[in-house]
């Protein structure tokens, strides 16, 4: 009798699940920063920069650039957490480099070419909160397993 190789399959540890939905969600805001109506004044969507008047949900300022980078950032983080180190390091690193924007955004002229992004104060606030849920998610979040392996183990064999 064939076997269900997905029934045997251990259960995804609760990182790993995260990691995926924080991944699936940065593509699916991605998308919706291309689509009218949920993208507000969308005639106003520029490639990059503070000029940029289209607003996702009518709150956070967006660019086609702004859009691209969180397609990219959740396409990589389906990828990488597949496994359960890539899914740490996708929400820990993740977690770090929206700090590092959020203060960024605080310390940057909004109406200068350095707020190429672009950014306004939702975004900020969204980036400081993404930063710390997704550092301490990554970080505490462990569910009583290692990253994949033994450090005796190599990488390329199971």
């Amino acid at each position: 009798m064939a076997r269900n190789a997905r029934a045997d399959a251990p259960a995804r540890p609760a990182v790993q699940k995260v990691a995926l939905a924080a991944a699936a969600l940065f593509v699916l805001i991605g998308v919706l920063g291309f689509v009218p109506g949920v993208t507000s004044h969308y005639d106003e969507l520029t490639f990059a920069g503070h000029h940029s008047g289209a607003k996702l949900l009518g709150l956070f300022q967006v660019s086609v650039l702004h859009n691209l980078v969180h397609l990219i950032f959740g396409l990589v983080g389906l990828v990488v957490a597949r496994r359960l180190a890539g899914a740490r390091v996708f929400l820990a690193g993740g977690g770090a480099l929206y700090l590092v924007l959020w203060l960024y955004g605080f310390a940057v002229d909004r109406e200068s070419g350095a707020n190429f992004v672009p950014f306004n104060d939702a975004d900020d606030w969204l980036h400081l909160a993404l930063g710390f849920g997704m550092l301490a998610t990554g970080l505490l979040l462990n569910n009583e397993v290692g990253a994949g392996g033994r450090p005796d183990t190599p990488i390329d064999r199971p």
